[in-house]
């Protein structure tokens, strides 16, 4: 079978690269992509604001590692034909254990990070590589590998994290925060959450926490047991800083933002509050697991409606620069059915 890749080659151009794929493969599923969601590292790459260096590196590939799919052909008789799924990103050269997360292993790679993300005809990924889903629309589907990045930050917290753990905090009020947000809120519905952010629009979604404030209207006494930082990029600096005056001693704060440079942080109060600073990335198929089992949830899936943007199915080449650029323009999350 011929395979259409289509390949970010430079920013903001888009090639259609040809290869066969070996349906008779004995170990590989074949799966059609069907929703697809953009994210901010996808976006990224298309605008061209990487590092030229890191785009020289990566490019050329295919953009996308959040999306379902439906299962064309399972050599291994482990999902049927038409079965929906969602598709795993992480490559890892094993699995994980007890000790160590697939995540975040030596020799792993990423799909869409140097390597041919979905936004291909057809996906051959390993059998561990996929999971099944039903009970959740397709277009909060798509969200599963975003939400699992979540689970997997709120399964490090769990372990490390002391047991007082009655306030939690969120700095940032982006779809990140969201998602976690209503993870946390899932697994822990005694928690009281508080986010914290800069848009009083977005603030105003939160209203399943017990409280929102403004950046520049925190009450000065106000203080939390542990805290999960989202802001990433030019706000990591200050957001993480505050978190370390808002935090009570022996808080731990989980770092999800990805900053694409260095930021200096206060040391001194980590140290002199015995913080616990922990750095979550990305996720493995377990975490994708707990991700589906949440969006089975109807009231999970009515609440992250709130910032999924259904753009138009996408037909063309044309149509993928336009939903980049839709994205843009959004305040969370873009979506999309992919009808290549």
């Amino acid at each position: 079978m011929l395979n259409q890749v289509y390949q970010l080659i430079r920013p903001k151009t888009i090639s259609i690269k040809y290869e066969e794929v070996d349906m008779n493969t004995s170990d590989r599923v074949l799966i059609k992509p069907h929703y697809m969601a953009i994210c901010h590292a996808d976006q990224r790459y298309y605008q061209g604001k990487r590092d030229p260096k890191v785009l020289a590196k990566k490019l050329p590939m295919a953009p996308i590692h959040e999306a379902s799919g439906i299962v064309l052909a399972d050599p291994t008789n482990t999902y049927q034909p038409g079965q929906k799924v969602v598709m795993v990103p992480n490559q890892p050269p094993h699995l994980g254990d007890e000790t160590f997360y697939e995540n975040y292993l030596k020799g792993l790679h990423f799909l869409s990070s140097g390597f041919d993300g979905f936004m291909q005809e057809v996906v051959a990924l390993p059998v561990d590589r996929v999971v099944p889903y039903q009970d959740i629309a397709d277009e909060i589907a798509a969200l599963s590998e975003f939400s699992s990045v979540s689970m997997h930050a709120i399964e490090r917290f769990d372990k490390l994290a002391h047991h007082q753990r009655e306030r939690v905090v969120i700095l940032a009020d982006g779809s990140l925060s969201y998602v976690l947000a209503t993870a946390l809120h899932y697994k822990f519905p005694e928690m009281k959450i508080t986010v914290i952010g800069r848009n009083v629009e977005k603030l105003r979604l939160f209203n399943f926490v017990d409280s929102t404030y403004l950046t520049n209207e925190v009450p000065a006494d106000l203080s939390f047991d542990h805290a999960f930082e989202c802001a990433g990029g030019q706000g990591s600096e200050p957001a993480i800083n505050d978190i370390i005056d808002y935090l009570k001693p022996q808080g731990t704060v989980v770092l999800m933002g990805v900053s694409e440079n260095k930021i200096a942080i206060n040391t001194r109060d980590i140290l002199e509050k015995g913080l616990t600073v922990v750095g979550s990335s990305r996720s493995g198929r377990a975490d994708f697991q707990a991700a589906v089992e949440m969006l089975q949830d109807k009231t999970v899936q009515n609440r992250l409606r709130n910032i999924i943007y259904l753009e138009n199915p996408v037909q063309s080449v044309d149509d993928i620069h336009r939903v980049f650029a839709t994205d843009l323009t959004t305040s969370f999350k873009t979506v999309f059915k992919w009808d290549m």
